[in-house]
């Protein structure tokens, strides 16, 4: 299959701009891939899908304020500063904009506490800067000055809703510079109801970067490159998974983060094995699911990986259906959206 069989259009009405009112109240399709039905819930019911022996799988990842405002140093010319991730201590891969007026030599300042020069390009039209090293603690600087990394379809500015709800109810780890965001929608009642019906709720990390939301720009897909993201998967959570899969459970994977990981650590005999590391794992057809049998997501923007994997799992047919009857419906897209749970 090439790119262009990923392409749908959507309204930007559709594109939600906010989150839902409350955690756990948007809306969740339900797809079948057994009788190839689609179905229409409300997310806080999602317990009713899941069965005692089933394993939730969570990406702990925790998002950090990526998004700097500042100027350049001899013309005061406003630039935007996206850290990506952090190649040594005061080094980083960031996102400029705009692009096409940061150089190699600049010094860009963002606050009174926060300087860097640009030392490098990136083959994915980035920048290396290398931060001054003050003694502080970088990320504690950067939660007073920085700002939620909202993506480009979110037409407003950053408000304060965003620093809670663009954030996950379980977020542990700071990494990621986009929001694991199928798992929005739990709340601390809703996993503790899950918990409470015997279903193992199994934490691991990708930090969400690059990989996960750069454009493909080719359309034979076997030569679209993911830039790799970092990945902990740990010796009881690797447990824990082996012990369902081994008891008949499922393992559903909440957002393709999880997926990428689970898929990226699962072994010949189909068992995970705990490890860390950077993974470029990109899933299109055909793939051949080795650990995941659900999948709880979001919408996801056209011919981007995360609806590729998604129309990998669901089988291309019905997730084309039910991205049609989304739209028809009036579902929300995209980040702050509503919820997918496949079957």
């Amino acid at each position: 299959m090439k790119l262009t069989d990923f392409k749908y259009e959507l309204p930007d009405e559709l594109i939600a701009q906010y989150p839902s009112k409350h955690r756990g109240d948007s809306r969740m399709m339900i797809l079948n891939r057994g009788d190839q039905s689609v179905s229409h819930d409300n997310f806080s019911n999602i317990i009713d899908f899941l069965e005692e022996g089933d394993a939730l799988v969570v990406n702990e990842t925790k998002v950090f304020p990526a998004r700097l405002i500042g100027f350049k140093e001899k013309t005061n010319a406003q630039v935007e500063v996206l850290l990506l991730r952090q190649l040594e201590d005061t080094m980083w891969e960031v996102l400029v904009k705009p692009a096409r007026k940061v150089r190699i030599g600049n010094r860009l300042v963002i606050a009174d506490s926060i300087g860097c020069d640009v030392i490098d390009n990136t083959i994915s039209g980035g920048r290396v800067v290398k931060f001054d090293d003050n003694g502080k603690n970088f990320f504690d600087l950067v939660e007073e000055v920085g700002n939620s990394p909202l993506p480009p379809y979110i037409k407003r500015p950053t408000e304060a809703i965003d620093k809670e709800r663009y954030q996950t109810v379980y977020a542990k780890k700071t990494g990621a510079v986009a929001a694991p965001t199928a798992g929005l929608h739990f709340t601390d009642d809703i996993l503790k109801k899950i918990k409470a019906k015997g279903v193992e709720i199994i934490p691991l990390v990708l930090h969400v970067g690059l990989g996960s939301f750069r454009p493909v720009q080719v359309e034979d897909l076997s030569r679209h490159q993911m830039d790799s993201e970092y990945y902990e998967l740990s010796e009881d959570s690797a447990k824990r998974i082996n012990e369902v899969k081994k008891n008949g459970g499922r393992v559903f994977a909440v957002g393709t983060t999880t997926v990428r990981v689970l898929e990226t650590v699962v072994i010949p005999d189909k068992t995970v094995k705990a490890s860390s590391g950077w993974t470029d794992k990109f899933i299109f057809p055909p793939y051949n699911f080795k650990t995941v049998n659900g999948i709880i997501t979001n919408f996801h923007q056209s011919q981007s990986t995360l609806y590729i994997l998604v129309c990998t799992f669901c089988g291309y047919d019905l997730a084309k259906k039910a991205y049609q009857q989304a739209i028809e419906e009036k579902y929300r897209f995209f980040s702050y959206g509503d919820a997918m749970l496949v079957l």
